[in-house]
């Protein structure tokens, strides 16, 4: 089916070549017009040129679009995928992460929650309203799929600003769902039927059911699951796709890997939640512990540098071009097979969408976007309601309802008072001068970025 599909911020390898390999292998988008469009040409020009040989070399029946210009992107466009970055990356991110440090406050990650995921947000929110603005003008009708970060507070900026976009945000962490249990349960994944909800980087497992006996497998999680994670710095993440590409090329370029008792488990706060709360969650300590005030005493602090570290590396480092062809084979990002859900009326089940609550977790402020199970139709997503959600946990969760809000209106109003108001919300903040002095701070560090805030 003939459809206009825009990458926003396609000049990223793993992004642009990902999601154009999982168009390229769909046939039901045969005919369609694929736009890549990024600021920066010289990136841009380097996935169009990868990508255009490969659809020619396969005589691939698709049309390939490349352009810097957003409006000549999105004109018409029926489907749009953002995944965008603002500024030096991991500069502005280790800023975001090391800033708050220095002033005595326990973030054990910079990215997505705590101060380090205010400024994330404070940062990226801007130009991706901006991009939003532009849609709405251009293509008013056109399903939104956002990857970028923070992902809760650029969702709910924007259904806050633009209410009438459709905007889903996707996230793959529940994929490790699919590694995880079938080894724990000694059990095919295809004889699992599961449900897992929450914030995004902040979701667990709530329900797992085997099918063929329709028997409650969540007590033999709980069981089998410690002793599984206490192994699993043995058997690292040689299947998980990206990661087993990271580690190829790293074996590739001679570059020595961290031993194999720190290959990123990441696991401690993870253990924790399941002992304490009796819930599995779905990803690991850097993500969760971003939103907990005592994940800091409990992570894998090691695990968790070695990983950034190691990512960082491997994407700063030039990759042989070979290793970036490989990206055009990644399967486990759900945008493609969710736009042929919508074009096939295939109603077909999600593990995870992040959408607006209304009422999908009772226990859930009902603006706030959530991370929910979704089907899919001719008439979009529809996500799956969970109904209340077991009150510990849920607690955790509206730990950051007023954090998340505040955030977004920081944005909107370019607010240093409601910026400040976010820190001292936030249940990882223990210090109002220290709160206050890393705000300053990162007005000043980040003042390019962040000259509106007033």
């Amino acid at each position: 089916m003939s459809s206009k599909i825009v990458l926003i911020g396609a000049g990223s390898a793993m992004f642009g070549l990902g999601s154009v390999g999982n168009i390229f292998k769909n046939k039901a988008l045969q005919g369609s017009t694929v736009v890549l469009h990024d600021i920066n040409p010289q990136a841009l020009s380097k996935v169009e040129r990868i990508a255009r040989g490969y659809m020619e070399e396969h005589q691939l029946p698709y049309t390939l679009v490349a352009t810097t210009s957003r409006q000549e992107a999105l004109r018409g466009a029926n489907f749009c995928i953002l995944a965008i970055e603002i500024g030096n990356r991991y500069e502005l991110w280790e800023q975001d992460w090391k800033i708050p440090l220095q002033y005595g406050i326990h973030q054990v990650y910079g990215e997505n929650g705590g101060p380090g995921g205010l400024f994330h947000s404070l940062r990226i929110i801007p130009p991706i309203l901006e991009i939003c603005s532009d849609i709405q003008k251009l293509c008013p009708n056109a399903y939104l799929f956002n990857l970028s970060n923070p992902m809760t507070r650029i969702c709910l900026a924007i259904t806050r600003k633009f209410p009438e976009l459709k905007v889903i945000g996707l996230c793959h962490e529940v994929v490790s769902l699919m590694e995880h249990l079938p080894k724990i349960l000694n059990t095919p994944w295809s004889n699992l039927q599961i449900k897992a909800g929450g914030l995004n980087h902040f979701s667990v497992l709530l329900e797992a059911i085997y099918k063929d006996t329709g028997k409650d497998a969540y007590p033999e999680i709980r069981t089998k699951a410690p002793a599984y994670f206490e192994r699993l710095p043995e058997q690292s993440y040689e299947n998980l796709g990206a990661m087993k590409e990271m580690l190829d090329a790293a074996r590739g370029s001679g570059e020595r890997l961290p031993s194999r008792q720190h290959v990123w488990a990441e696991r401690e706060l993870f253990k924790v939640i399941l002992e304490k709360f009796g819930l599995l969650p779905i990803t690991t300590d850097s993500h969760v512990g971003e939103y907990i005030q005592w994940a800091h005493s409990v992570v894998d602090h090691k695990g968790i540098l070695d990983f950034y570290n190691f990512y960082k590396k491997w994407c700063l480092e030039q990759v042989p071009e070979s290793r970036i062809k490989g990206t055009l084979e990644i399967e486990y990002w759900r945008e493609i097979p969710i736009i042929e859900g919508i074009l096939t009326d295939s109603h077909q089940e999600e593990l995870a969408v992040n959408i607006p609550n209304n009422g999908l977790i009772e226990n859930l402020s009902p603006d706030m976007v959530v991370e929910v199970p979704a089907t899919v139709d001719k008439d979009g997503v529809h996500g799956v309601k969970l109904g209340k959600l077991p009150r510990g946990f849920a607690g955790l969760l509206n730990n950051q309802v007023a954090v998340n809000d505040l955030t977004v209106e920081a944005v909107l109003t370019g607010s240093r008072e409601l910026a400040l108001q976010a820190l001292l919300v936030d249940p990882v903040v223990d210090n109002v001068a220290a709160a206050e002095a890393a705000l300053d701070a990162i007005l000043e560090y980040q003042q390019d970025y962040l000259g509106y805030i007033r």
